[in-house]
C-alpha cells in the first residue's frame, strides 16, 4: 500500500513538473489589456490618454527603451536572484510559506519578478492556494519567455501608483521624461514604488519613498551593480517631481477622433496621431473664452470654431464650446459638429450655380419685392434691414448679403441643384428632399455642421476642389505597425473660374460697404474672403472665411436655442474671426489668391453691367469668366438724360463718419409679447477706413446714452417716442460728431 501511495505521489509530482513545461497562453501576455490609448497632436504632444481596460495609463516599451539603471534597481529591489532561479526563489518561498502557515493568512510574499508578472495577468485574492497556483504558473512563464522578456513584461505591467502602469508611464508622470533618460537617483526612486504603490505614493509620501530609494542605491553599490562614485552622486541628487497634470487637451476634438475609430481597431491601437496644432489650439481656446466673456451681455453663452489647412484638409484646430466642463451651458456639446441653421452662409454656393448658368458678377439684378412659388407655396423674402435697394450687380448683392436677390437666383436655378451641390461639398445633414427646404435653402433653413461648412468653404479656396477634412495622420498599433491613411481624394465641385469669382467677391471690402459699412471686423490688412450668417430670431451667428492657406469657421450662440440680442455676423462671430485670421497670418508674407486661366477683367458701367458708353458716369473693372464678358455697350445712359437708380457697388461714396444703424426715418414697433428688456437695437457707426477713434459716444435726445470702444457698437433699449441719435468719435481729446438721425418707436 505504501509503495502504491509513493508511486502515486511520484506520478503526481512528475505530472506537475511536466505541466510546468506547457507555455502560458499567448493572449495572457498580450499588452492589449494594459496599454492605454494616446491621442497625439501633429508634433507628438499628448492631447489625451484613454485609460486601459485595466484602468491605468501604460505605454509599452522594450528593454532597450528603459534606462539600465532602472533595470538594475528593479532587480536589486524586487528579486536579487532573478537571473539565477527558474521562476521561484525556493529559500525565500519556504521562509514565506512557514510565516504564512503560522498566521493562517498571507503575511509575507517573497514573490519573484516572474511570480509578480503572473499575479498581474491572473489577478485575484491573495490566499495560500492562490500563491501555490502562482508558483506553478511562474514556472510555466519561465519556460515560455526569456529572462529579458519576463523583465519587459514586469516593467510594462507593474503599478507605480496614480494610475501609472509600467515604467514609461511612471517616468513621464513623476519626472516628465521617457524611461530611457532616467538617472540612477530617479531609477532607484521609481523602483521603490511597486512594493506598495498606495503607501509609497510620491505625491503624498515623498520622504518615505526617498528613504526606500537610498536603501536601493545602497544595495546596488553593495552588489557591485554601480560604482561607489555613482552611488554617492545619486545620493546627492535632489529630485523634483513634475507637476501632477492629467492631460485633457482639445476635449471635443479628442471625443470626435475617438468616435472615428472602428470597434475592431480600437483594441489594437496604442496611439493616434492627429494633425491638430497643439500651441494653436491652446491660443484659440483662450481667444474664444475671452471673447465670449466680453459679449455675454448680448445673450451669447457659447461658441465653436475650426481652423483647416486648405492644402491638405487637415484640422489644425477645433473648439467645441467655451468650457467643456460647464454643465449649465451645455459645455460638452460639440458646437463644431452640432447641426445648426447657417443663415446667409450658404448664399455663395447659390451664386456659384448662377455663374455656371452664364450670369456674371456684373449682371444686374433687381432687389425689389419678389414672390417665389418654388416648393408649392408662396414665399416673399425680406432683406435683413427690411428694405429694398433697387437694381444692383450680383457682386454687390452677394457682398451685401441681400436676401431677395439670393432667393430670386435660387428660384431660377432650382433648390434641387443647390441641394445636390451642397451634399457634394460634404454637408451630410441636409438629408431631406428639395421640397422640404425650397428656396429658403439659400437663406439657411436647413441645419449644417460648422466643421462640414468650413470644409465647403475650403473647397472654394482650393479652386472648387472639395476634399473631406482630415482628422487623423497615423494609427499606431501595439504591434509597432504604423498605418498612415492616404489623404482623402479631392473631387471637383465647381470650376476654378467660378470658385475664383466667388472668392473675389467675398474678399471685396468695398462691395460690402453699402450693407456693412467701413472698417468692419471683416476688414483685414490682407486679402481674405469672408461671409457671415445669422439664423432666424438670432439663434445662430456664423462667420466663415479663408485665405489661400487657411479656412476659419466660427459659430456663436446658445446650445439651448435661446436667441441672442440683435447680433449680426459682423458684431457676433466677426471680431473673433478677425483676431484668429490675424494670428494665423502673423509674421508671414501675405499671398493673394492665385488667378486661374480663363479669367478676364473688363471695365463695365457700374449701373448697367454693360460696356461703358460716353454718357456713363464712370467705369469699374469687373472680373469675368472668359466668354461671359458683355459684348454690348450701355443702353441705360444717354447724353442729356439723367438716370436715377440705386448706388452701384462699383461707385462707393466717399467715406464719412456717420451713424450706420438705425437710419434716418426708421420706425420701430414694440412687440407686446416680449419683455421690455429684450427689445433693443444695436447702435452702429460707420468709421472711415484708416481712422481709429479711441471710443464713440452715443447721444440720444441730447443726453449721453453710453460709449463703446471698437467695434463701437452699443445696445440701446427701445421705448415709445421720437428720438434723435447722434454719435461722437473721440480721439486725442478731439470730437467728431455725426449727422443726427431721427427715429420713431411705436407701441
Amino acid at each position: 500500500m505504501a509503495r502504491r501511495l509513493l508511486a502515486l505521489g511520484l506520478a503526481l509530482f512528475a505530472g506537475l513538473m511536466l505541466s510546468t513545461l506547457a507555455p502560458l497562453p499567448a493572449g495572457r501576455l498580450s499588452p492589449r489589456p494594459v496599454v492605454s490609448l494616446r491621442i497625439l497632436d501633429r508634433d507628438g504632444a499628448l492631447l489625451r490618454e484613454v485609460l486601459s481596460d485595466a484602468g491605468g495609463r501604460c505605454r509599452w516599451v522594450t528593454l532597450d527603451e528603459v534606462s539600465p539603471f532602472l533595470i538594475k534597481a528593479t532587480v536589486a529591489a524586487e528579486d536579487r536572484f532573478f537571473y539565477f532561479h527558474g521562476g521561484v526563489d525556493v529559500l525565500s518561498t519556504l521562509r514565506a510559506a512557514w510565516q504564512n502557515l503560522r498566521h493562517g493568512r498571507v503575511v509575507s510574499g517573497a514573490s519573484t519578478i516572474s511570480q509578480q508578472v503572473v499575479r498581474n495577468i491572473y489577478p485575484g485574492r491573495r490566499t495560500v492556494w492562490k500563491k501555490l497556483v502562482q508558483t506553478w504558473l511562474a514556472l510555466r512563464l519561465e519556460r515560455t519567455l526569456s529572462k529579458k522578456a519576463i523583465l519587459a513584461q514586469y516593467l510594462n505591467r507593474i503599478s507605480y501608483g496614480n494610475q501609472a502602469a509600467g515604467i514609461e508611464a511612471a517616468a513621464r508622470l513623476y519626472f516628465d521624461k521617457p524611461a530611457a533618460q532616467l538617472s540612477l537617483a530617479e531609477a532607484a526612486f521609481l523602483a521603490a514604488i511597486p512594493r506598495s504603490p498606495s503607501i509609497l505614493n510620491p505625491y503624498c509620501a515623498f520622504p518615505l519613498v526617498e528613504k526606500k530609494q537610498r536603501e536601493i542605491i545602497g544595495k546596488l553599490a553593495g552588489f557591485g551593480l554601480v560604482s561607489r562614485g555613482e552611488a554617492r552622486r545619486a545620493l546627492d541628487e535632489r529630485l523634483q517631481l513634475a507637476p501632477r497634470e492629467d492631460k485633457f487637451r482639445a476635449p471635443h476634438f479628442c471625443d470626435y477622433v475617438l468616435g472615428l475609430i472602428p470597434d475592431e481597431e480600437r483594441s489594437r491601437l496604442a496611439a493616434v496621431v492627429t494633425p491638430l496644432d497643439g500651441p494653436l489650439q491652446e491660443r484659440v481656446e483662450v481667444m474664444l473664452r475671452r471673447y465670449l466673456e466680453a459679449v455675454r451681455d448680448r445673450g451669447i453663452t457659447n461658441g465653436a470654431l475650426v481652423v483647416l489647412d486648405n492644402r491638405t484638409g487637415e484640422i489644425r484646430s477645433l473648439v467645441g464650446s467655451r468650457d467643456y466642463f460647464d454643465e449649465e451651458d451645455g459645455g460638452q456639446v460639440n458646437g463644431a459638429l452640432a447641426p445648426r441653421q447657417p443663415g446667409s452662409a450658404l448664399k455663395p454656393f447659390t451664386y456659384a450655380l448662377a455663374f455656371e448658368k452664364g450670369l456674371t458678377a456684373g449682371t444686374v439684378i433687381q432687389d425689389a419685392p419678389f414672390q417665389s412659388a418654388a416648393g408649392g407655396g408662396a414665399f416673399m423674402p425680406q432683406n435683413y434691414d427690411r428694405k429694398y435697394h433697387g437694381p444692383m450687380s450680383l457682386r454687390s448683392a452677394l457682398a451685401c448679403s441681400y436676401n431677395v436677390p439670393a432667393v430670386a437666383l435660387l428660384d431660377a436655378v432650382g433648390p434641387d441643384l443647390l441641394l445636390r451641390r451642397l451634399r457634394a461639398l460634404g454637408l451630410a445633414t441636409l438629408n431631406r428632399g428639395p421640397g422640404h427646404y425650397g428656396v429658403g435653402l439659400t437663406l439657411g433653413n436647413g441645419e449644417v455642421r460648422l466643421l462640414e461648412l468650413a470644409g465647403a468653404y475650403s473647397a472654394l479656396a482650393r479652386g472648387g476642389w472639395y476634399r473631406p477634412v482630415r482628422p487623423v495622420l497615423e494609427w499606431r498599433r501595439l504591434s509597432g505597425e504604423v498605418i498612415r491613411p492616404d489623404a482623402p481624394p479631392a473631387s471637383p465641385v465647381f470650376s476654378p473660374q467660378v470658385a475664383y469669382v466667388i472668392t473675389d467677391i467675398l474678399a471685396d471690402k468695398d462691395a460690402r460697404v453699402p450693407s456693412f459699412g467701413y472698417n468692419t471686423s471683416l476688414s483685414l490688412p490682407f486679402r481674405a474672403a469672408a461671409k457671415t450668417g445669422t439664423s432666424k430670431d438670432f439663434r445662430d451667428n456664423w462667420t466663415l472665411g479663408f485665405t489661400p492657406d487657411w479656412t476659419v469657421g466660427i459659430w456663436v450662440g446658445n446650445f439651448n436655442g435661446r436667441p441672442m440680442h440683435n447680433v449680426s455676423g459682423i458684431t457676433g462671430a466677426g471680431p473673433l474671426f478677425r483676431d484668429i485670421m490675424l494670428l494665423l497670418n502673423r509674421g508671414e508674407g501675405w499671398t493673394d489668391f492665385a488667378e486661374p486661366d480663363g479669367i478676364s477683367r473688363v471695365p463695365v458701367c457700374p449701373q448697367s453691367g454693360m460696356l461703358p458708353g460716353e454718357a456713363c458716369p464712370g467705369a469699374v473693372e469687373e472680373v469675368f469668366i472668359r466668354g461671359t464678358e458683355p459684348a454690348a455697350y450701355c443702353r441705360l445712359h444717354r447724353p442729356g438724360i439723367s438716370v436715377l437708380t440705386a448706388s452701384s457697388p462699383g461707385t462707393v461714396p466717399k467715406a464719412r463718419f456717420a451713424v450706420s444703424f438705425p437710419l434716418e426715418g426708421d420706425v420701430f414697433r414694440l412687440d407686446p409679447v416680449l419683455r421690455p428688456e429684450h427689445q433693443r437695437i444695436l447702435l452702429k457707426a460707420a468709421v472711415p477706413e484708416g481712422e481709429s477713434p479711441e471710443r464713440i459716444e452715443w447721444w440720444v435726445n441730447g443726453r449721453k446714452a453710453g460709449e463703446a470702444a471698437y467695434p463701437y457698437s452699443m445696445f440701446w433699449n427701445l421705448r415709445p417716442g421720437s428720438f434723435t441719435i447722434m454719435a461722437a468719435a473721440v480721439r486725442d481729446g478731439k470730437r467728431t460728431e455725426s449727422v443726427p438721425v431721427r427715429i420713431v418707436v411705436l407701441t
